[in-house]
């Protein structure tokens, strides 16, 4: 019953327009922004952000999320007439067990993958430790990042999947839609211009991986440990000087020779890592009727 959620709202056309371009507007701005620009101003626009400090670059880039976020629970209550809780699950109340299960099991597997990665060949990775340095990425990471993964879910898994689910009155299309929008919508990001057109792959594989948890657990809890636990992984363990978001991380990757390798990484998560973790979870939380969950009908409550 999570896309039905949308059902306790008032989901009249203007008040879903209004909510959807607000909380969207940035991305599509980002989106048009990035294609209308040549590869000299994109070059110039990378360069300007260079000359800020990692940290200062990291908090100037994640200080929004904090407008956006609010911003698009405001829209939700005022003119949705809905609860922040209906966005997050079907259940009477948030269960911060899962969140916290989801967020332990990415960090743990992604320390594992990366130790394992680095005993094979250390020699693209080199050590990156500056504790001053790393001590504040670290408080930043814990006090935004939050912001910034609740926006995307919250808008993308939440308020767009349940919107569209409700219009197309089934589960597979919003499943779709939803997931090439996360995609598309960071293919802003340097990463793409370096790794290729190829990382796509990745973004909207990711957007499915997340809208599949969703969607069979009734709930946004297990996406959002899991985009948090990523993200903050990203952040502090391993950073590059192409990524979206360049930090004082543990390790720094080298490879820009061979940036290939990290793209090739990013596809083994989608074909392995990724089955696995939603194999837990199916095991952890009793998973059944996975057709009906994916890709069945929706039918508006009778009250």
């Amino acid at each position: 019953m999570y896309i039905e959620q949308a059902f306790k709202g008032n989901n009249i056309w203007w008040r879903v327009l209004v909510t959807s371009l607000f909380s969207v507007g940035i991305f599509v701005v980002n989106f048009i922004t990035f294609i209308t620009m040549s590869k000299d101003e994109m070059a110039e626009a990378y360069k300007s952000m260079s000359g800020l400090s990692n940290n200062l670059s990291l908090v100037v880039n994640l200080l929004p999320f904090i407008f956006l976020l609010g911003l698009l629970f405001f829209l939700v209550q005022l003119l949705h007439k809905r609860s922040v809780l209906s966005l997050t699950t079907s259940r009477k109340a948030v269960d911060y067990k899962k969140i916290i299960f989801s967020f332990g099991l990415i960090v743990l597997m992604t320390t594992t993958v990366f130790a394992a990665s680095y005993s094979i060949d250390s020699t693209a990775i080199l050590w990156n430790f500056n504790p001053g340095k790393f001590a504040i990425l670290f408080f930043i990471s814990l006090l935004l990042f939050p912001f910034q993964i609740g926006l995307e879910e919250y808008l993308f898994r939440g308020y767009l999947m349940q919107q569209i689910g409700i219009i197309a009155k089934n589960r597979w299309f919003p499943l779709v839609i939803t997931s090439i929008m996360f995609g598309v919508f960071h293919s802003a990001n340097p990463e793409v211009a370096t790794l290729g057109y190829g990382i796509m792959v990745f973004y909207i594989g990711t957007g499915f991986f997340l809208g599949i948890m969703t969607l069979m657990d009734e709930s946004l809890e297990l996406a959002l440990g899991f985009h948090l636990g990523n993200n903050l992984m990203a952040t502090l363990l391993v950073t590059t000087d192409f990524a979206a978001l360049k930090t004082d991380a543990i390790y720094k990757y080298s490879g820009v020779e061979d940036p290939n390798y990290l793209l090739t990484e990013m596809l083994v998560s989608i074909a392995i890592v990724y089955p696995i973790i939603l194999f837990i979870f199916a095991k952890r939380y009793n998973w059944k009727d996975w057709k009906s969950k994916l890709t069945g009908k929706i039918q508006q409550p009778k009250l």
